[in-house]
């Protein structure tokens, strides 16, 4: 996380690093970003809903579809839209699509992500960003029962909420 002048704080230095890790145990072809060497673009807030619709693959289990979020402003002013790609939109037209780097589980909430910009979009806010770091989550989980031969198919919305932070690189 970054203090207000924009410089890595403890948490931060240490969610950086055990993402680091985690992404060298999973054998991701990508490292985590060092993100206190990347300019904070933007920070927004999601409120919204996880998309989950019961399959089977092994075994009959809830699947991620897709989030479906609006993106508010400090001044709890809506600023934008996430939605599955996974992409974020904002309401000057510019946009981001991220592609997964690191996972963090959290008890009792989705993970907290690390994402880096596959693509961007239009001139605005986002048409810059390179990297997606989603933390401060609350609620989103996949439900761990209902999901059987009777619910093929059957799609089910989890409200939640996260923090996003937009970031560039560094040139």
């Amino acid at each position: 996380m970054l203090n207000r002048d924009g410089r890595m704080n403890f948490v931060g230095i240490l969610l950086s690093s055990f993402l680091f890790a985690v992404t060298l145990q999973a054998g991701a072809p990508q490292a985590s970003p060092d993100l206190s060497k990347a300019k904070l673009v933007l920070q927004a807030r999601g409120e919204g809903v996880q998309i989950y619709i019961c399959g089977r693959d092994d075994t009959w289990a809830w699947k991620l579809k897709g989030p479906e979020a609006t993106l508010f402003d400090e001044h709890h002013r809506a600023i934008g839209k996430h939605f599955a790609g996974p992409k974020w939109r904002l309401d000057d037209g510019s946009e981001v699509q991220g592609k997964l780097i690191a996972s963090v589980p959290q008890t009792g909430t989705i993970p907290w992500l690390i994402l880096s910009a596959v693509s961007t979009g239009g001139e605005g806010g986002l048409s810059s960003v390179n990297f997606v770091r989603r933390t401060e989550t609350e609620g989103g989980l996949a439900p761990s029962t209902g999901c059987d031969a009777q619910h093929a198919d059957a799609e089910v919305r989890i409200p939640y909420s996260a923090a996003y932070r937009f970031y560039r690189a560094k040139q």
